[in-house]
């Protein structure tokens, strides 16, 4: 097992503290979640949690990226999400989880036991609402991921991905002054094929391209700089603020 990287006795040096369901709680209010949480850690390629089984705790991913799945009944598999840091896991009120989610990287989640989190929800009004918003963002990317898959080409697919990994990792770690974004890519290749409907071969090809025009630059096979931000979103064919909502 993975050993978290940080305090788990503090939360305030918590790395998404400022974007987790936790974000506007104040100090009583973190005392409450302080007593039904728990950390847990997964190795890459390790299920979190199979569509259908009873879940007893919700939570936030710290550190690392999870995929959700969905399988049809004759077997065929679907990446339908990816969860990065801060996202949140489990639905408070809803008993089964609705899809496979597995670990991409190793990962850290911050989780809460389900039905106290539930009843601190109902007495502490930040955490609801915060909830709320995390949803409904949840749900304006979705939207905006159906335009990637229906109507994008393979670049813009491509570049549409790139940047909203770069996006909230430069969210994540806010820097003082505007420079390169330097990120691990925590997909495969043929993991993004999966996601965004494409052959491995078409996603090889168009990383090339991106990096042959100086859009990326790329070490290896998954350190990735972006030089300018906003290069990349026009090719992703996203308007001037970013366009997705992550």
């Amino acid at each position: 097992m993975l050993k978290a990287q940080f305090d788990h006795t503090n939360c305030s040096d918590c790395p998404i503290r400022h974007r987790a369901v936790c974000a506007h709680c104040d100090a009583d209010e973190l005392e409450e979640l302080e007593d039904i949480k728990y950390y847990r850690t997964f190795e890459a390629g390790q299920t979190i949690i199979w569509s259908g089984d009873q879940m007893n705790f919700v939570g936030s991913v710290v550190s690392g990226i999870a995929s959700l799945t969905q399988t049809m009944e004759d077997g065929r598999t679907q990446m339908v999400g990816l969860l990065l840091p801060s996202d949140f896991v489990g639905r408070p009120g809803r008993e089964a989880a609705p899809y496979d989610v597995q670990a991409t990287t190793d990962l850290v989640m911050c989780c809460f036991r389900k039905k106290p989190f539930e009843d601190l929800m109902n007495t502490t009004p930040h955490i609801a609402h915060r909830l709320l918003q995390m949803t409904l963002d949840e749900l304006d990317a979705a939207r905006e991921w159906m335009l990637v898959l229906g109507r994008k080409t393979a670049r813009e697919k491509i570049a549409s991905l790139l940047s909203i990994i770069a996006r909230r990792d430069a969210s994540i770690t806010p820097k003082d002054k505007p420079a390169p974004i330097v990120f691990d890519l925590p997909l495969t290749r043929e993991a993004m094929a999966d996601y965004l409907g494409l052959t491995l071969e078409t996603v090889s090809r168009q990383i090339s391209a991106l990096k042959k025009d100086g859009i990326i630059q790329l070490e290896g096979k998954r350190h990735v700089t972006i030089p300018d931000m906003r290069r990349l979103m026009e090719e992703a064919g996203d308007d001037s603020d970013g366009g997705f909502l992550v």
